[in-house]
């Protein structure tokens, strides 16, 4: 096995209780979204209402990237550069490039 650290495992970002809850409620909204995409296909709904449903959830998912990205650049982005960690820049650039796909 070899010795490769994931930046997702290696790093950790410390947010105050009101921005996790909020985080944490918009993670909730959209796990019943999927719920409820899942109980359609069960029930056999009209695949429009779904594909209508499924589009409602790409646009929380896009939210909460959109809230969790602004908070990364005040936060953690600002903090690194300050701290002269200039890798922090291409890290978002590699983050916001997968997010574009």
């Amino acid at each position: 096995m070899d010795n490769i650290k994931h930046s997702c495992c290696e790093k950790k970002t410390l947010r105050s209780g009101e921005e996790q809850k909020k985080l944490v409620n918009r993670l909730n909204r959209i796990e019943g979204q999927i719920r409820g995409i899942r109980n359609m296909v069960e029930n056999d709904a009209y695949c429009n209402d779904i594909l209508v449903q499924c589009a409602a959830v790409n646009a929380a998912v896009n939210a909460f990237n959109r809230e969790l990205i602004a908070s990364h650049m005040r936060g953690c982005v600002a903090r690194d550069l300050r701290e002269g960690k200039d890798e922090v820049i291409d890290e978002l650039v590699e983050t916001l490039q997968k997010l574009m796909k």
